[in-house]
C-alpha cells in the first residue's frame, strides 16, 4: 500500500478547517505577498516540497521578484527584507519550532512595532494553518508537478 492519498478527496471534512482557515486569511488584514513568504518560510522549515513550489509561485504570481523569493531560506543574511518581514519571519520560525520553546517576548515586542494585534493573531493563523497543511501534505507524499 502507498502513502500517497488524495487527501482532499478521500476525507474532505478533514482539511476543511484548514481550507476554511486559508479563505479567511486570504482576506484577513495581513499583506499577502508576506503572508506567501511566510508560508514558503514555514514549508522550507518542515521540508514540504509540494508547498515550497506552491508558495513560490503564489508570491511570483503577486509581483514578488525571484531574487527575493530565493533569499527567504537566507532571510537573516540577504539583506533583502524589511525589518517587518524579518520580525515576522522571526516570529514564523518560533511559531514552527515551538518544540524548543515558546516564542520569546523580544520576537512579540518587535512584531508589535510593524502589526496590529489582529495582524499578529492572523500572521501566527496563518503559520499554524501552514504548519498543519505541510504536516498532511508530508505525510501522504504530496509532490510538486513536474
Amino acid at each position: 500500500m502507498t502513502l500517497r492519498l488524495d487527501y482532499g478527496e478521500v476525507s474532505p471534512g478533514a482539511v476543511k478547517g484548514m481550507y476554511g482557515t486559508n479563505a479567511y486569511l486570504d482576506e484577513a488584514p495581513v499583506d499577502q505577498v508576506l503572508r506567501r513568504l511566510v508560508e514558503l518560510r514555514v514549508s522550507q522549515i518542515n521540508g514540504c516540497r509540494y508547498c515550497i513550489w506552491l508558495h513560490a509561485r503564489q508570491a511570483s504570481d503577486l509581483g514578488e521578484t525571484d531574487a527575493r523569493i530565493r533569499a527567504v531560506a537566507d532571510w537573516r543574511g540577504s539583506g533583502r527584507f524589511t525589518d517587518a518581514e524579518c520580525a515576522a519571519f522571526a516570529w514564523t520560525e518560533s511559531v514552527t519550532r515551538i518544540a524548543d520553546g515558546v516564542p520569546s517576548d523580544d520576537e512579540f515586542e518587535a512584531l508589535g512595532k510593524y502589526f496590529d494585534d489582529r495582524q499578529i493573531v492572523d500572521l501566527t493563523a496563518v503559520i499554524a494553518n501552514m504548519n498543519a497543511l505541510n504536516r498532511v501534505a508530508i505525510s501522504f507524499r504530496l509532490e510538486p508537478p513536474r
